[in-house]
């Protein structure tokens, strides 16, 4: 899928179809392009010809899904024209100066505490709405969680950082941005672009099922971001900012 900017193809993706709409605001917030629904005009979703719904079933190479994005302020963007695999696509020390200086982190004085009994809830919550992971058995999945365990929106994709563009993008477009209020919750592990992602959308609190790298508790710990791994059974590791985890 190709996301297209103001115009400008900024970056062409592999993704799990679906949710097209949120998966490119979502970027964006993660790229600082938007940061909040009163810098964006339009969003739309289409084919880069039209097709009949014969010619859907048994679509041709040349046929590309299109995530269309328009600004209100129309800033140069810097496109980004290599491909975008299902992996994440952040890596290397710089992570923390660039993404510090894109946005200072909103969740740094948000007033938000988990217990520590949502925390272990968090990751079956998000599995008994994963309605692709029962059928396949083969995607991730990212979910916004209220601090008394409440389930606000989960997305399921391929790659994990999709999952986490396509709920911030649902949260642009129906709760508007910062995120303070809530956490995120991951399947697999945090990497440095995930808590990247959760940073720019101002959450507090990213929960993981497995571990963090080490570049992600360094981003986090610079961001004030609090960050638990290893979120299995009745036990988590804190890995930063341990100060929004009940005792």
């Amino acid at each position: 899928m190709e996301i297209l900017v103001d115009g400008v193809v900024v970056s062409t993706t592999m993704r799990t179809p679906g949710h097209d709409v949120e998966l490119a605001l979502g970027w964006c917030v993660s790229e600082g392009i938007i940061s909040g629904i009163e810098d964006l005009s339009t969003a739309k979703s289409c084919f880069t010809k039209s097709l009949s719904l014969e010619e859907l079933v048994d679509e041709d190479d040349d046929v590309k899904r299109i995530a269309e994005v328009v600004t209100h302020h129309r800033r140069p963007v810097t496109p980004r024209l290599h491909n975008t695999s299902s992996a994440c696509g952040i890596c290397g020390s710089d992570v923390i100066e660039s993404t510090l200086a894109l946005r200072p982190s909103p969740a740094a004085d948000a007033d938000l505490r988990f217990a520590p009994s949502v925390i272990v809830s968090m990751p079956d919550a998000m599995r008994q709405a994963q309605r692709h992971f029962d059928s396949s058995g083969g995607v991730h999945a990212a979910a916004l969680i209220e601090p008394d365990g409440n389930v606000i929106c989960v997305r399921e994709d391929v790659g994990r950082h999709n999952a986490v563009d396509k709920v911030i993008g649902w949260a642009l477009q129906n709760r508007g941005l910062p995120l303070t209020d809530v956490g995120l919750q991951v399947s697999g592990r945090a990497s440095a672009e995930l808590v990247h992602k959760a940073i720019m959308a101002g959450i507090p609190l990213l929960s993981a099922v497995s571990a963090p790298t080490t570049l992600a508790v360094d981003l986090a710990r610079e961001g004030q971001l609090t960050l638990v791994g290893f979120v299995r059974g009745d036990s988590f590791n804190i890995y930063a900012t341990e100060h929004r985890i009940l005792d």
